[in-house]
């Protein structure tokens, strides 16, 4: 009886990121169409095709649960429970032994994940001045950030990488620094960049702060490289 066992929890959790997923997605169409304020949970039930109780079931703390669910999907992309350090492309990271590409690899990542993400933070930002729990979750998704910035210092410290006279939580500080949304957002929507001009100067910005010199390329060196 085990496996059968299995197979029903596995098609319950199946079940339940799916419908997940469609609350995630419909609330997030809704918010950036309409803002964050003019979304409602009634809504947003409707066009997830659940009832609105199901919403205040699965998503403790009312709107301010919504965005963070909103917040959690397009982060990762899906509504799966893996964590950060499971998926593919922290594994590719961790795999690729050169430190140089390592950070190029990240680079890649950290700005697949803004294009998700910055449509949604930048309404979420809009709304918080007026909603307390909002501002809450969004000073709290900082918090994580700053945290999930010390796993690729503490990588790059492991295989010998990290600058000597460089401390891990002064490695985690500058990640989180470089790869803060509002600095990416101003090299794009101010400064005219692509995501790939980003994603180039964010690789080498990275090389050239954290790796020790024997590990970094010139510019130049580094894009004859590709």
């Amino acid at each position: 009886m085990k496996p059968k066992r299995r197979y029903v929890s596995d098609v319950r959790r199946e079940n339940a990121e799916a419908t997940r997923l469609r609350i995630a997605e419909a609330a997030r169409v809704l918010m950036l169409e309409r803002g964050y304020a003019a979304t409602t949970m009634a809504e947003v039930a409707k066009a997830a095709g659940v009832v609105v109780q199901t919403l205040y079931t699965a998503l403790p703390g009312g709107k301010p649960g919504l965005a963070k669910l909103v917040w959690d999907v397009t982060l990762a992309g899906d509504a799966k429970a893996i964590p950060q350090s499971g998926r593919p492309q922290v594994q590719a990271i961790i795999a690729e032994p050169d430190p140089e590409r390592k950070l190029a690899v990240f680079a890649r990542m950290a700005l697949a994940i803004y294009d998700r993400v910055a449509p949604v933070h930048r309404v979420l930002r809009a709304a918080a001045a007026a909603d307390a729990g909002l501002a809450d979750l969004l000073a709290d998704t900082e918090h994580q950030r700053l945290k999930g910035s010390r796993g690729p210092a503490e990588h790059l410290a492991a295989v010998g990488a990290l600058r000597a006279d460089l401390s891990v939580e002064r490695a985690a500080d500058h990640i989180y620094a470089l790869t803060s949304i509002e600095l990416l957002e101003r090299l794009v929507e101010v400064c005219g960049w692509n995501v790939r001009d980003c994603e180039d100067w964010l690789a080498r910005t990275l090389s050239q702060t954290l790796l020790e010199t024997g590990h970094t390329q010139m510019p130049q060196e580094a894009e004859n490289s590709r």
